[in-house]
């Protein structure tokens, strides 16, 4: 029942729907998630620590960036419904087809450049 519940409040929230949805695409750090919200860093890492314990989300640490990914195919099978379901509910979703066209234009920069200019805000 805790498992359930723990994905059920991640799920609650827009913001981290948008950020699994986002994460279809592969693997992003947190200043890439940032820049695609335009959130505060610490708001995302509230959001990201939510999807964690949801078990929604996978992370690592690299030098000083965090990168998150979703979970495999070792995932429960609970959570993998629960990512199968969101995706299929909200292919066609303005917000989801619009992140999709910004996310591409953040790929393209250096997180490293992202992550400055976000600590200079």
């Amino acid at each position: 029942m805790r498992e359930f519940m723990n994905i059920t409040k991640a799920l609650a929230d827009e913001n981290r729907v948008r950020t699994l949805l986002a994460l279809r695409k592969g693997e992003l750090c947190v200043c890439q998630i940032t820049e695609l919200f335009g959130l505060a860093p610490s708001t995302v890492s509230k959001h990201l620590s939510i999807l964690f314990q949801a078990g929604l989300v996978e992370s690592r640490k690299d030098g000083r960036w965090i990168y998150y990914k979703l979970p495999g195919r070792n995932a429960p099978v609970v959570v993998r419904e629960a990512l199968d379901w969101v995706e299929k509910a909200l292919a066609d979703n303005p917000h989801v087809l619009k992140d999709n066209q910004q996310l591409k234009k953040i790929l393209k920069q250096d997180p490293a450049d992202l992550c400055k200019r976000q600590c200079r805000k």
